[in-house]
């Protein structure tokens, strides 16, 4: 088990629920369960966790950029 302990989500019904992956071919497959056996200790880098609003079961995702990411590098840009 890592030194900090498994990644964690609590979703609002305050139910824990602990991130796994599992290895399909060229494909990683991340899923949560209610086991901390196995977890992994963080995220994967690029991707966010949501919570499925009729289920309550949290899901990973791609992170959706920030409005202002493509407003920034703009901006640096014109001050040149």
């Amino acid at each position: 088990m890592p030194l900090f302990g498994p990644y964690v989500y609590v979703n609002k019904k305050k139910e824990k629920f602990y991130l796994h992956a599992e290895s399909r071919g060229k494909r990683v497959l991340y899923y949560f369960t209610k086991e901390p056996a196995g977890a992994l200790s963080n995220l994967p880098p690029g991707l966010e966790v949501f919570e499925n609003p009729k289920s309550n079961i949290p899901m990973l995702r791609k992170k959706k950029p920030s409005i202002f990411s493509g407003i920034l590098p703009n901006l640096k840009k014109e001050k040149e």
